[in-house]
């Protein structure tokens, strides 16, 4: 299925699931007030999101050097806006973009990752980051941050104050106890796994144009193996004091041993590997690829043909 109709299809069902959560309550005003307040929570996140995140790891702006000719390079080649770029002073390797939208962004490399990827490597890192840019997922996963906020908003409500309530004849409606504690437990849940879905396939698209705007599958493929055995061997990364923020990362170290399954933000590495193989197979860029020996990744596996 196509990135877009497969993010819309989701997106659809998360607000499905809240206006589902809303009838089942019936309390059309708590379902405001939640709405209204997980709204404005994300709209201060939509706003000032990029500066809050970069503050948070220390990043610091550069204005020349490799990542920054690199990034000048692909933005040209890529017809977009140049970002702001920044690097962190960690030696983690990872990478992320932030930014409200294609004008109003920046790129944000670690130390750590300029150390092991050799130059094309590291270029095909900051078109993966461009293509978040381009493809505004940073909006995206806002509005799906926003009705998954109320739907958790919501689920307090429900744990408070019950989710019965009187039809307008005044007769008693609701299941009680144990409806509240249903929609207490499964909603959140069941918006986590819509939110972390759609990141999932946010991911595989930014592979997918990011190898497009560098022309170069093979690079990102060997990057995004040595950054996964790297993380897997270094004992602590910044993310770890942030949590919340880990899924920005182009691999997220807090789900290293998760499976490619629910409660994962990011597709298992070999999954990301094997689908850009196929891709660089298709744009006729076949080469060795070394870094891919400790992933037998299916030849089927990805999301796009």
């Amino acid at each position: 299925m196509n990135a877009y109709i497969k993010t819309f299809c989701l997106l659809a069902a998360l607000t499905a699931l809240f206006m589902g959560l809303g009838m089942i309550m019936g309390g059309t005003s708590g379902m405001m007030i939640a709405g209204v307040m997980a709204v404005g929570m994300n709209f201060v996140s939509y706003w000032f999101s990029d500066s809050i995140v970069l503050k948070m790891y220390g990043a610091r702006p550069v204005d020349s050097g490799k990542v920054y000719d690199l990034t000048r390079e692909l933005v040209q080649r890529a017809n977009m806006p140049m970002p702001r770029v920044y690097e962190m002073d960690t030696e983690q390797p990872n990478a992320f973009a932030t930014g409200r939208n294609p004008h109003h962004a920046a790129v944000a490399v670690t130390r750590g990752l300029m150390n092991i990827l050799d130059a094309r490597e590291l270029r095909a890192v900051i078109a993966h980051e461009l293509a978040h840019i381009r493809n505004r997922d940073t909006l995206i996963m806002t509005v799906t941050a926003t009705i998954a906020g109320a739907l958790g908003m919501l689920a307090n409500y429900a744990m408070f104050f019950g989710s019965s309530h009187q039809d307008e004849e005044g007769n008693h409606q609701g299941g009680g106890i144990v409806a509240s504690l249903a929609i207490m437990i499964l909603a959140p849940m069941a918006a986590s796994i819509v939110q972390m879905a759609i990141s999932r396939t946010r991911e595989y698209a930014a592979d997918k144009i990011g190898a497009e705007i560098a022309h170069d599958p093979i690079a990102l493929a060997s990057a995004l193996a040595k950054i996964d055995h790297a993380a897997h061997h270094r004992a602590h990364h910044v993310a770890e004091r942030n949590p919340a923020t880990a899924h920005m990362f182009i691999i997220n170290p807090l789900h290293l041993h998760s499976i490619d399954g629910l409660f994962s933000t990011h597709p298992k590495t070999e999954h990301r590997i094997a689908a850009l193989q196929k891709l660089a197979q298709q744009m006729g860029r076949e080469e060795s690829f070394s870094h891919a020996s400790p992933f037998d990744a299916p030849k089927n596996a990805g999301p796009w043909g």
